[in-house]
């Protein structure tokens, strides 16, 4: 009688053993099965994709800025008189001397442009050290998190970058003169408090704002310009980052 009860215990032991193997087998498979179809883009993908994107649209704006006029002719980043010396650029040319203006904005602008040039090195750079972390964070983020990465660890670099080659360009182009001609006539006028503005520093400030103000355009088109995403990982990263909005 033992022997029997045992019997049947063991065998509805083993039949629960093969129940539950057998069970888990149907899960791992399933769970492999959705795994394999999952059109998700691995993190290397992700990585891949927003470094070859953001090198392709980054050099472009950069391109495009450091060519002849590319700040002048450019009214999102074109730089004008300092803010405090605005009165200086009015006065000038009520008195009849707007082409002394012209030629201060336009060096300034031609200033910008030379030391725009150093500005592909730095991005490239940046975009290469870029960890998979920044790579996921920046893919989902906000329309602007390449560009805030970029502030973030480049602006100190590119100021290293731009101050020297904008004093030597305004030196070049005779644009200190433009300008030490332009605030010394005004300063001569009376009644007026005297400008003294550091055009250097300006100038690369400047110069660096309207990179950023690029970058963020390229951005935007990296993000949302379907025509850009050529490579099949191109199609897939973004078209998995535009399901998750």
């Amino acid at each position: 009688m033992n022997i029997y009860k045992w019997s049947i215990c063991s065998f509805f032991l083993i039949l629960s053993f093969v129940s539950i193997t057998a069970r888990g087998q149907i899960n791992l498979g399933n769970l492999l099965k959705s795994t394999k179809s999952s059109n998700n883009p691995t993190t290397t993908d992700i990585s891949s994709a927003l470094k070859e994107a953001l090198t392709i649209g980054i050099s472009k704006g950069a391109d495009q800025l450091s060519a002849k006029d590319g700040f002048l002719s450019n009214p999102a980043v074109k730089i004008l008189f300092p803010p405090e010396a605005q009165k200086v650029e009015k006065s000038l040319r009520q008195l009849g001397m707007g082409k002394l203006a012209d030629n201060v904005i336009t060096s300034l602008n031609h200033a910008a442009e030379d030391a725009a040039k150093e500005a592909k090195p730095i991005f490239v750079s940046a975009i290469k050290q870029m960890t998979i972390k920044d790579a996921s964070q920046i893919l989902l983020g906000s329309d602007d998190a390449a560009t805030n990465y970029f502030k973030r660890v480049t602006t100190s670099q590119l100021m290293e970058k731009f101050s020297p080659v904008v004093t030597a360009s305004l030196n070049k182009m005779g644009a200190t003169k433009y300008w030490s001609d332009a605030a010394g006539k005004y300063n001569q006028l009376p009644l007026v408090k005297k400008v003294d503005t550091d055009l250097s520093a300006y100038v690369a400030e400047k110069a660096i704002e309207g990179m950023f103000i690029q970058v963020a355009r390229e951005e935007l088109d990296v993000r949302n310009n379907l025509g850009a995403r050529t490579s099949p990982v191109l199609q897939k990263v973004f078209g998995y980052a535009d399901k998750q909005k």
